[in-house]
């Protein structure tokens, strides 16, 4: 059982400056209290050699801009009013065209609708440089869609009127256009896991959805095991397009990992026939038509059709299979090589599997995995491993896209699979997965919001982790001890609740500032940018020497005396310190929790060039926003109660909010340009700022959205629903003092799109876990496991 350790305080900051009363909105005036000042700190001091990084910059697989060409939508009968959703999507405003020659470049900011039968005249000759065309069907209305139209548009959405559409929709259309992309984050990971649905319908697997997935960084949609019932009672030797793509889109509408699409011919233990190699390409690029993330392309396909799918693969991934089930293949032989060498032409992964009969043949595995890393240094990433149960060793050595199963499903998809908690557990027994003790560091006031002991622990166990997890309490009082648990020999990483700032914590401890020989601790571009930090991740940079082992403490609870220099030796249920060949990385995860939540149900470009309001008493709780903004392209922002560092405002203007008649000038710009009335509200205020909150939300919201276009001409204004964030507790914890002053009831009623903490809290927790185990556990179940459903 996690216990929690009493630590004393850490400082929160560096010293800050009182802010002119002209750079900050009085919160008391604006609410209208009697009397005393409430103005906010400065921001954090800048760290010494902290650059300004442009916030737009690209971190990671952050938000894209991906393509420009004007978006068409060819709808049916009945379905025009998926035009205006798209529209809301993208954050566009929108009409119809008779066809598409009546297209031109004045569309450029809009999103067009054409009705399909008028779409069948030109679509051919359409401009596909100006254009991109996708077709949208609703299944509930019947199926196929027009395969004219399936087969002549670049994507196709298929959907329903259920609560996941919205999100299913965002989630489509910012992949397909290029403005996110996983891959490149999944690539970076230590290792990868996908786990397939082995499921003749995927709406068998819904209800364990979640539990299926904890551990999977992918979710594979095996086609050819999937089974089409038909009316005389039968099933389809093949299953139809239509199936295939309704099953696509109930997995996608309950998932949020990406899917890897995948057509198993017969003799690579599958059950797709191999008569008709242009069956596979059809299957195939529809999948990519849909918007599915990674693409199975089996090698002994004809090169002109693998050839002409990597071509038209879009923003989709090609990993290039061979299987080979009668163990002729043999790694070190030329034929290995040429296999590999082969699928590089038209793979953006390599996946390599074989049956063995011999335990030697994993140890041939690891020298030609390491043979191609070094001769095909800019090649695909290679995901090879022995099928059979002598060939397990092999999967715990693969660190790209390994398929896990799980007790839950049918059957496994190939011999010798084994689930992740299976494969966790085998990494441990090799020595390559140590047991760690990590850490939840927490303060008095914030223990309720910070995700507790026993679902780290209920997630470690999901996983096989052999971690120990503990949280950890800071003292209101008293010298800094983070070191405390950092400079351990079992140390395994920690979040911080709240986040510390980078320079006061260096300016304090000896121990920090003395690693890295004296550089300190690594910073990634966030935390450097923000100020502060929520995540210690620990990168061990070779195997550790062998060294005198320390006695353990008696208790884990026990203290050893400061030893005089500011570095305490002290532990919790470790000994020892910190290994000099160990890294620290600090990083910040609550950005990206901010990030996820914004573009849950808007693609980025919604937030491209918009205007946003922060509202937080310091810098220090706004930061991680304002950072998650930048990435959003957001063009300026409006502030009250701090001040913005320079360095965190990037590109971006920043304006504060230093009076009312401030902030009605900025209601008057706004009335006349919609980029520059504030699309977002995000707040940080306590509760008792409610009242704060709830006026602006009254001055720049609309207790209506803006009327439907319906003609041929465009609106103005965007369709889209404004955003409300708010990072306090959530509404209905008793925190407000009325209904009426509830930020989110008021939010609601002034046409915004509310969301709170719990969701925020939710996605930075799956960051926290990817950083600090590497390990994905989905964000449905994050939330399931707390309680509440994420839908």
């Amino acid at each position: 059982m996690a216990a929690v350790q009493q630590m004393p305080s850490v400082p929160t900051g560096v010293p800050r400056q009182a802010a002119a009363a002209s750079d900050v909105l009085d919160i008391r005036e604006a609410e209208g209290a009697s009397s005393g000042s409430d103005t906010a700190d400065t921001a954090l001091d800048t760290p010494v050699g902290m650059s300004g990084l442009a916030i737009g910059s690209k971190f990671g697989s952050g938000p894209q801009r991906g393509d420009t060409r004007i978006v068409v939508i060819v709808y049916g009968r009945d379905q025009e009013e998926i035009i205006s959703v798209f529209a809301e999507v993208l954050g566009k405003p929108y009409c119809k065209r008779p066809n598409f020659e009546a297209i031109s470049i004045a569309d450029k900011e809009r999103v067009i609708g054409i009705y399909a039968d008028n779409a069948k005249a030109d679509i051919g000759s359409r401009n596909t440089d100006l254009v991109v065309a996708i077709n949208s069907h609703c299944v509930s209305l019947g199926m196929p869609p027009d395969s004219a139209l399936s087969e002549q548009c670049d994507y196709e959405f298929l959907y329903t009127n259920t609560p996941f559409f919205r999100r299913d929709l965002s989630r489509f259309i910012s992949f397909t256009l290029g403005q996110i992309n996983h891959h490149q984050t999944l690539m970076d990971k230590p290792r990868t896991y996908f786990i397939s649905t082995t499921f003749p319908d995927v709406r068998v697997a819904l209800p364990n959805i979640d539990i299926l997935t904890v551990g999977s960084d992918a979710v594979e949609i095996r086609v050819d095991l999937l089974k089409e019932p038909l009316a005389d009672g039968a099933f389809a030797a093949v299953p139809s397009l239509s199936y295939v793509g309704e099953q696509v889109m109930t997995l996608r509408q309950r998932t949020e990992l990406p899917i890897i699409f995948t057509t198993r011919c017969q003799r690579e233990n599958g059950r797709f026939p191999m008569d008709n190699p242009d069956l596979y390409y059809q299957y195939l690029y529809r999948a990519i038509q849909w918007g599915v993330e990674y693409i199975d392309v089996e090698l002994w396909l004809p090169e002109t059709i693998r050839k002409r799918l990597y071509e038209r693969r879009g923003n989709s991934r090609i990993m290039s299979a061979y299987h080979d089930f009668s163990s002729t293949l043999k790694w070190p032989t030329p034929e290995a090589q040429a296999i590999y060498a082969e699928s590089c032409k038209y793979a953006d992964i390599v996946k390599m599997i074989t049956y063995i009969n011999d335990r030697n043949e994993n140890f041939e595995l690891e020298y030609f995995r390491s043979k191609i890393r070094a001769e095909y240094p800019n090649g695909p990433p290679l995901s090879a491993v022995n099928m059979g149960e002598m060939g397990q060793f092999s999967r715990t050595q693969n660190h790209v896209f390994s398929p896990i199963t799980h007790p839950l499903l049918p059957v496994i998809a190939a011999p010798g699979q084994m689930s992740a908690a299976e494969t966790n557990a085998a990494l441990s027994m090799l020595g390559q997965l140590p047991k760690k003790i990590i850490y939840g560091i927490t303060s008095p006031s914030s223990r309720s919001g910070t995700p507790q002991a026993p679902f780290y622990v209920k997630c470690f166990n999901e996983l096989g982790l052999p971690h120990q997890f503990a949280v950890v309490e800071q003292q209101p009082k008293g010298p800094n001890r983070v070191e405390t648990w950092c400079n351990q020999k079992n140390f395994g990483g920690a979040y911080l609740h709240p986040p510390l700032s980078y320079a006061s914590l260096i300016s304090k401890s000896s121990f920090f500032s003395s690693l890295g020989d004296g550089a300190g601790p690594i910073l990634t571009d966030a935390a450097r940018v923000i100020g502060n930090f929520d995540t210690i991740i620990v990168r061990s940079l070779s195997s550790p020497p062998q060294s005198t082992e320390v006695s353990e403490p008696s208790s884990p609870y026990h203290h050893q005396n400061d030893n005089g220099n500011g570095s305490s030796h002290s532990v919790v249920g470790g000994s020892g310190t910190l290994p000099p060949n160990t890294q620290l990385v600090f990083d910040n995860a609550s950005w990206r929790g901010i990030l996820s939540t914004l573009t849950r149900d808007l693609a980025p470009s919604a937030y491209f060039g918009r205007t946003a309001v922060v509202l937080a008493s310091s810098s220090d709780d706004a930061a991680s926003a304002v950072f998650a903004l930048g990435a959003l392209r957001i063009s300026k922002v409006y502030t009250v109660g701090f001040k913005t560092p320079s360095a965190l405002a990037g590109d971006m203007i920043i304006e504060p909010f230093n009076s009312l008649e401030s902030l009605q000038k900025a209601r008057t710009v706004g009335a006349h340009d919609d980029f520059a009335s504030p699309f977002v509200i995000i707040s940080a205020l306590a509760p008792e700022k409610g009242n704060l909150v709830g006026l602006l939300l009254r001055v720049f919201g609309s207790s209506k959205s803006p009327p439907p276009d319906t003609t041929e001409t465009t609106i103005n204004a965007s369709s889209t629903r404004k955003v409300f964030l708010d990072l306090a507790a959530d509404s209905g914890s008793g925190s407000f003092a009325s209904r009426k002053a509830d930020p989110g009831i008021v939010a609601e009623q002034s046409g915004f799109a509310v969301y709170g903490s719990s969701d925020v809290n939710a996605f930075t927790t799956v960051e926290t876990l990817r950083l600090l185990v590497g390990q994905n556990v989905p964000y449905s179940f994050v939330r399931l496991a707390g309680g509440r459903s994420p839908f």
